[in-house]
């Protein structure tokens, strides 16, 4: 075995994780983990950055290297709580941070006409920087391979579910809720089938951005503020009726399609009478709690729609199919309850059933695909991000 560091920070930027895995050509497995916070001003930047603004080249550039000093500073204090020392890590997979992801070319630039126009995604978090502040070299920048040989760049994750989460036997279905949630279907190990995956769209970032602008939390800790309104089924409707939804495989999205001025123009259009987002409710008696609990149902029910679509709820030999769900949306009860009441004839579980903490998943993955770069594994599955073949993901920072 040998032990590598996984760096990941979702698109819900509530802090950055480390994962320590001593890692196989067969097995994973997580050994500790550690978080941080952002730094507020840094937080308040990363935010800025996920829309188009001023002076973005300088913001960019400075946050890039803030990023990396996080990241520096979770792997370091990681070592120290695990008793290891660096040369005890053979590398870190840093996946960055990400504030623009527009793989599909739907940007817009002054500078470029609409036939110049290229797809990308963005990370911050410059992996040289990590290198020298840790002494373990870096492996880093995964995604733009697969957008370069025509992919998405994302989701990368369900190779790594697949290697280490498949089932001998039943059907599973990897639901990550993220500030997006994405799913990997992975077929019985027997089968010998590659997994499929998408973005099935948000996760936890509009709700989160919601009860932010109504309550100054950062999230609705259980799903409680939800729980405590009732969905709209008008407006759930109105929120279903978003092109991505319909969008056939191979997807994949981000906050700077799904936020909150996406739900404003949304409720504007569904309420044109109403008042302001700030208030305490508008014109038709939609109270603030109302809205998110429809944004909970909206998450639920475009997950637990491609659950259905996509994985059969038994095997022929009549094993039941199982959803394990991982990201912070595992820890909210309401969102949890919903799955399970809608996805009635699955098992649903969260990951721990796998031993493995729901908020350590994804940092596992870039554990991983940096062991798949050194072992020259292909990191990407053509059949859920699109790209034209298969290839070895990443590129590595030396720490010398």
């Amino acid at each position: 075995m040998a032990k590598y560091i996984g760096l990941m920070s979702g698109t819900s930027m509530d802090g950055v994780d480390a994962v320590l895995c001593d890692i196989t050509l067969t097995s994973c497995n997580t050994l500790a983990a550690h978080s941080v916070p952002y730094p507020t001003e840094l937080l308040s930047a990363l935010n800025v950055l996920c829309s188009e603004g001023p002076d973005e080249l300088n913001t960019f550039s400075i946050a890039d290297r803030l990023v990396a000093e996080v990241f520096a500073q979770v792997t370091l204090e990681l070592l120290e709580k695990s008793s290891l020392t660096a040369s005890d890590i053979t590398a870190i997979g840093s996946h960055g941070q990400t504030v623009r992801h527009h793989p599909n070319s739907d940007v817009l630039s002054a500078q470029f006409s609409s036939s110049s126009i290229r797809g990308f995604t963005c990370q911050l978090g410059d992996p040289n920087t990590i290198a020298v502040l840790t002494g373990i070299d870096v492996i880093a920048d995964f995604r733009r391979k697969d957008i370069a040989l025509g992919g998405q760049g994302a989701p990368l994750v369900p190779a790594f579910h697949n290697t280490v989460f498949a089932s001998n036997h039943s059907h599973r279905a990897l639901v990550n809720i993220g500030g997006i949630a994405n799913i990997s279907l992975l077929a019985p190990e027997r089968d010998n089938a590659p997994p499929k995956g998408f973005d099935t769209g948000p996760g936890n970032t509009l709700m989160d951005q919601w009860i932010s602008l109504h309550c100054n939390k950062p999230f609705d800790k259980d799903g409680a503020w939800a729980a405590s309104g009732n969905p709209h089924s008008g407006l759930l409707q109105q929120l279903l009726l978003d092109k991505y939804f319909s969008l056939p495989a191979p997807k994949s999205t981000g906050r700077e399609y799904f936020n909150i001025d996406w739900l404003s123009n949304t409720l504007a259009d569904y309420f044109p009478s109403s008042a302001h987002l700030e208030s305490e409710e508008t014109d038709l008696n939609l109270a603030p709690q109302d809205v998110q609990a429809t944004l909970l149902v909206l998450t639920g029910e475009t997950i637990a729609t491609e659950v259905k679509r996509h994985l059969p709820a038994k095997n022929a030999d009549g094993d039941v199919s199982e959803v394990i769900v991982c990201g912070g949306g595992a820890f909210n009860k309401s969102l949890v309850k919903y799955l399970e009441d809608t996805l009635s004839h699955y098992r649903v579980s969260d990951s721990f059933t796998l031993g493995i903490h729901p908020q350590h998943v994804e940092g596992a993955a870039f554990a991983w695909l940096a062991h798949a770069y050194i072992h020259d594994i292909p990191g990407n599955v053509p059949e859920v991000t699109g790209a034209s073949k298969q290839s070895v993901l990443g590129a590595m920072y030396k720490k010398t």
